[in-house]
């Protein structure tokens, strides 16, 4: 008798590994916590943020950011959270609260990181922070020079103040007691956390973002340069509002479907105003509240009005105002046939509230037209001059850049822009008409000398001996930001040496960038009897590979080239110049598309640097006073500003 055999085992297949998430989602403010107490906006003042996923270090620290929660006023050291716990993953992070420091720095981490990723959407690319520049007598090695996170400290200054430090490489929020008046619509001497406000966190990363980008930037040579910086930060804050979905609807309801009405969306850091007794927000891009009538007014645009304003954030306003307005009148015109539909051809509505259908679509297409209008923004960064930035050249920059990726203008978004620039005044000073084809960058080959076409041929001739395409596919293969910034800097030192040895044909690269390259080209305003060429060095190289709107891939490289001479003042001082240009260089055709030049052949424009330097200096520009301190900048300046 053959005895049984036993059933063999079933097998165990080894579970499959879940998917990596591609976000987590985290509890914030909309804008700060003043919205929460208001009946009116406490059901929207709560929302959630989608932030890029990585695993995270407490803090919390990742790949770009590292939230350190010390308070220096009091010594307290605060136990960083960690939003990895699962109990807090559950939960899609802490419950927002103003008395938690926890809360506080996933709030500011949120925010910042959101800010992040709408800026590297936008440029098809990974952002990197201001490199970490030497002290006198201080040696750094490459590593070292590399920025890896910016540092966020939520409560590190006991005033109310917040600012980005790029001697730190930090930012650094503040917080103070709220005005003990009682009509500011805040509790008496309530503490007020900068930190807490999506507007100010947003506005700070963005200052961040703008320095690693253009650290040019920075200096103060004429008016604009310095209210860029404010007006280009206040921006982005602005339209990251049009990401919630909840406030969107909410405010599109209350205001009918008019956003040119006061509303929410177009007024920044609404708590930190009323806290400061304003009787509202510390800006509005639409209107202000106006002491004598006592209520809130819509501001009226004037062409004289960027003559009038000298103070940096008042002149910044103008450029915010203008923006917002071109996004006003895409919305109006992306609306119109809703409009249309909803008013049976009147165009007026019936009273009451609108239908929720028309409010979702309404919300829908205003957050479109937000998401397109900060994307040309930030896009337009790439088309830039790299040093002395004017409002009318942000202009062209916006428009070249949008007619390279959409060159039909569907939808009027370069004439609102246009329309609404002209309305307050700004506007390029070398061109002789508004038109699109005006306002573009010309191309080299456009020069009616003929030098330029010829200057062209030479950079692409030279250009063969350092195999840019080879050089922009191994940046694209980088896997660690530290690695990009490394092939990046590399790639640099390369291309200067390869012009640097190719003198032969400089006269024609002196043509095509601007810059004085051999010995006898800087003009006599610069520096008489010179013999050799002044120095330059390439700054950046930045890849760019965008869609265009037929489907094609533009493919291109943005190289910048700066250089720094001494002119003479009125007074015997001597003024440091700096020169450059950027190369919009084509890949697929290999041609340089645009040049945008700032040289030392303007002599123009190197007398009015030293004029307007000279007037820093014997105290009549208010710019010599917030921007006294090098190391630490915009502390004075946003001091002053709120």
């Amino acid at each position: 008798m053959t005895a049984s055999r036993a059933p063999a085992p079933t097998p165990v297949h080894a579970a499959s590994q879940p998917a990596r998430p591609t976000h987590r989602l985290l509890r914030g403010y909309a804008f700060d916590p003043s919205l929460a107490t208001r009946l009116e906006t406490a059901l929207v003042s709560e929302v959630r943020y989608r932030v890029p996923w990585e695993a995270l270090q407490p803090g919390p620290c990742g790949e770009y950011v590292e939230v350190i929660d010390v308070d220096p006023a009091s010594g307290c050291f605060y136990a960083p959270v960690n939003l990895d716990h699962p109990h807090i993953l559950a939960q899609h992070g802490l419950a927002p609260s103003e008395g938690n420091p926890q809360f506080h720095q996933q709030m500011v981490y949120a925010a910042a990181m959101t800010t992040i990723h709408h800026f590297e959407r936008a440029l098809g690319r990974k952002a990197l922070w201001a490199e970490r520049k030497p002290a006198e007598g201080e040696a750094l090695d490459e590593a070292q020079r590399f920025v890896q996170r910016l540092r966020i400290y939520p409560h590190a200054l006991r005033m109310a103040n917040a600012y980005y430090s790029r001697h730190r490489g930090a930012l650094l929020f503040g917080y103070f007691p709220a005005t003990q008046d009682r009509s500011s619509g805040q509790f008496p001497g309530g503490m007020v956390f900068t930190c807490l406000s999506h507007d100010v966190v947003a506005h700070e990363t963005a200052h961040a973002l703008l320095d690693g980008f253009h650290d040019e930037f920075m200096e103060a040579t004429n008016p604009d340069v310095l209210a860029f910086h404010e007006a280009f930060a206040d921006i982005v804050a602005l339209f990251r509002h049009f990401t919630f979905p909840e406030v969107l609807r909410h405010q599109i309801a209350k205001t009918r479907g008019d956003l040119s009405e006061q509303n929410l969306l177009g007024q920044l850091a609404t708590q930190f105003g009323q806290a400061q007794g304003l009787h509202g927000a510390l800006r509005d891009a639409i209107g202000r509240f106006s002491p004598e009538l006592r209520k809130w007014v819509k501001h009226d645009p004037q062409p004289t009005e960027l003559d009038e304003a000298t103070e940096v954030h008042a002149r910044g306003a103008i450029l915010v105002a203008a923006v917002f307005d071109a996004f006003l009148s895409i919305y109006r015109s992306r609306t119109s046939d809703l409009m249309r539909l909803a008013s049976e051809g009147t165009g007026v509505l019936r009273q009451g509230e609108l239908q929720s259908d028309l409010v979702d679509r309404l919300a829908q297409e205003a957050g479109k037209a937000a998401s397109h209008v900060l994307t040309m923004c930030i896009r337009a960064l790439d088309y830039c001059p790299p040093v002395d930035l004017t409002f009318g050249e942000f202009l062209r920059a916006l428009i070249t850049a949008d007619i390279d990726l959409m060159p039909e203008d569907r939808h009027g978004y370069r004439i609102a822009f246009i329309e609404a620039f002209r309305r307050r005044g700004i506007y390029p000073h070398d061109i002789r008409t508004l038109s699109q084809d005006s306002l573009r960058w010309a191309a080299p080959n456009e020069n009616p000398t003929g030098d330029g076409k010829e200057a062209t041929m030479a950079f692409a001739d030279f250009m063969q001996g350092i195999d840019l395409l080879g050089v922009v596919d191994r940046l694209r293969r980088c896997r660690t930001r530290f690695d990009l910034w490394q092939k990046s800097r590399c790639a640099c030192r390369d291309l200067h040496d390869i012009i640097r040895d190719y003198m032969a044909k400089a006269r024609l690269l002196e043509v095509l960038t601007g810059l004085a390259l051999s010995p006898g080209s800087t003009p006599s305003s610069v520096r008489k009897n010179r013999k050799e060429a002044p120095k330059f060095y390439v700054h950046s190289l930045r890849e760019a590979r965008r869609q265009t709107e037929d489907g094609q891939v533009l493919n291109q490289v943005f190289l910048t080239i700066l250089q720094t001479e001494l002119a003479d003042g009125e007074d015997g001082r001597q003024h440091a110049i700096h020169c450059g240009s950027t190369l919009v260089i084509d890949l697929d055709g290999a041609v340089v598309r645009y040049a945008i030049r700032k040289g030392l052949g303007d002599e123009q424009r190197i007398a009015r640097i030293v004029a307007f330097r000279e007037a820093q200096l014997r105290g009549q520009s208010l710019a010599a006073t917030y921007f006294g301190a090098a190391d630490e900048p915009f502390a004075a300046l946003h001091r002053c500003g709120a």
